[in-house]
């Protein structure tokens, strides 16, 4: 990504809540609230990815199972 312009966009959360997550994140890594965000919905975002490709390999394990008869 050397050179490469990152584009960023704009989401809406409760104040109070975007109040309790800058107290929350004073004394850790982060240096903002977006930055934060930024992390949880990455890491969200990779997990739902991981359940989503783990559903997808246990069907097409399911499926070659009952291909071969072990299953019905």
């Amino acid at each position: 990504m050397a050179g490469e312009k990152r584009k960023y966009t704009t989401i809406t959360i409760p104040t109070a809540l975007f109040d309790n997550i800058k107290r929350e994140i004073a004394a850790t890594g982060f240096s903002s609230v977006s930055d934060y965000a930024t992390y949880i919905l990455r890491e969200t975002t990779a997990e739902l990815a991981l359940r989503k490709s783990s559903n997808k390999s246990k069907s097409a394990i399911a499926e070659k199972l009952k291909a071969l008869g072990y299953i019905s």
